[in-house]
């Protein structure tokens, strides 16, 4: 009598998850409930907060977003080409101040009796040599980013202070009218402005052969070294072209409050926050220009809520503060069990 001995094996267990199988699982979790978070915020603030779906309060929103949206987008090319390591790669504390300066000098010029076209050529110029700064003392002389952006943001910051003396300057004009004006479908001008940079900036960085070199230096950079990619000449130019969008930046602010601004500072928080968490609307949770948009948007609509809700200013900050410490943190355990 034969006995079938594979009758009697035992039945294999199910190979368990390695990690990275985990790993995916948790960037699927961490990029769809990004978005299934603003939509839920998005329904909240429908229900709870009047007038939030109003046409002229979704015009606001843009409008309100543009400005954090152009600075945004400038730190997300720098953490593109530096690396995704706030504290040895890629960031640019300035970027808010850098504006602020910007603002200041478009203002001043108005108000001096320049036409439209030297202050828009004097506050782009202040930006890119801002820019200009940053790019030598971190791929040039290469200091640390973070100290290298302090130290520059605290000098323009009280350069700004000297040339305003701590006061608002008035300022008007053609240009400055054109931007503050309400476009097609009741959306201001500042809105169309953000879509159309966002587009720009997006065919540069994901369309383009210096966009995919920006990624290799920032991520491999020794390998884009070996490959003969110039990885300094790319670093620097990422900071040129965030002291552009300072500059940039800088006359959207003017024209928005008619006027140059004494609390620019103010700006850097949700700047970082919008740069930091748009990776988590990207689809393999990298720094993207798509991404930054619709987490200036969604910080937007965060922001136009509690106003609308009437919720204290330190609880936006709040807020904020939480978002960059989650973001920062699940991008890092991610990464780290690649």
């Amino acid at each position: 009598m034969s006995v079938d001995i594979e009758s009697y094996a035992p039945v294999s267990e199910a190979e368990p998850e390695t990690p990275q199988q985990k790993t995916r699982l948790a960037a699927t979790l961490l990029r769809y409930g990004a978005l299934i978070t603003f939509l839920l915020i998005l329904v909240i603030f429908s229900v709870s907060a009047p007038f939030f779906l109003s046409v002229f309060n979704i015009g606001n929103i843009l409008g309100q977003t543009a400005i954090t949206g152009v600075l945004a987008i400038g730190l997300t090319v720098v953490v593109i080409a530096g690396g995704p390591n706030v504290v040895t790669g890629g960031i640019d504390l300035s970027l808010a101040a850098n504006m602020g300066l910007s603002a200041a000098i478009y203002a001043s010029l108005i108000q001096a009796g320049y036409g439209d076209g030297a202050a828009v050529i004097a506050a782009l110029g202040s930006g890119l040599a801002v820019g200009a700064v940053n790019a030598i003392a971190v791929a040039g002389i290469g200091i640390v980013p973070l100290l290298a952006t302090l130290a520059v943001m605290n000098v323009i910051a009280g350069l700004e202070l000297v040339l305003t003396e701590n006061t608002v300057i008035p300022a008007s004009g053609d240009v400055l009218t054109a931007l503050s004006s309400q476009g097609p479908f009741s959306i201001p001008v500042l809105g169309y402005v953000l879509i159309a940079f966002s587009l720009a900036m997006s065919l540069l960085v994901q369309g383009t052969r210096y966009g995919l070199r920006l990624y290799a230096v920032g991520e491999f950079p020794e390998a884009a070294r070996s490959a003969g990619i110039p990885v300094k000449a790319y670093l620097a130019s990422a900071f040129l072209i965030s002291g552009l969008c300072g500059g940039l930046a800088g006359i959207l602010n003017t024209a928005y409050l008619s006027g140059s601004s004494t609390g620019s500072g103010e700006m850097l928080l949700p700047v970082v926050v919008t740069a930091l968490l748009g990776s988590m609307f990207s689809r393999r949770l990298v720094p993207t220009i798509g991404g930054t948009l619709l987490s200036a948007l969604f910080v937007g609509v965060l922001l136009n809520g509690f106003q609308l809700l009437n919720l204290s200013s330190t609880l936006v900050s709040g807020v904020q503060g939480v978002l960059i410490l989650l973001t920062v943190s699940a991008t890092t355990l991610i990464r780290r069990d690649v």
